[in-house]
């Protein structure tokens, strides 16, 4: 028996879920598939589209460290025009090292991210 990756579970706080949505949406062509409240009151929110599915977690504590994971974004287009794009919807570049393919980028919360070449 194996199992699969069903979503990819992305942490933000409960106050800015909706700014997640708006980002997340707008920079991979997502929609909101559906939302639902846990045992706990906890609401979640899916995003679908072509690809994995993003689940938006609501959590109470503050970010405090770097991801573990995170995700790699490669464009249809040139790397830098994307980069401008995602800046545009709310990302901020958190490196961009000239000897490196990519440039690592957080979103509106914090979250990680890298932006590479068109593959």
């Amino acid at each position: 028996m194996t199992s699969h990756i069903l979503a990819i579970a992305v942490d933000c706080p409960s106050d800015q879920v909706r700014t997640l949505e708006e980002f997340w949406c707008a920079a991979l062509g997502l929609h909101v598939a559906r939302r639902w409240t846990d045992p706990k009151g906890v609401e979640y929110t899916e995003l679908a589209g072509a690809g994995p599915v993003l689940l938006l977690q609501p959590v109470a504590a503050p970010k405090a460290v770097k991801n573990r994971l995170h995700l790699d974004l490669a464009p249809d287009g040139d790397r830098d025009a994307e980069v401008a794009r995602l800046t545009g919807l709310g990302a901020r570049v958190v490196d961009a090292d000239p000897a490196l393919p990519w440039v690592v980028c957080a979103d509106p919360v914090g979250n990680e991210f890298c932006v590479l070449p068109p593959r």
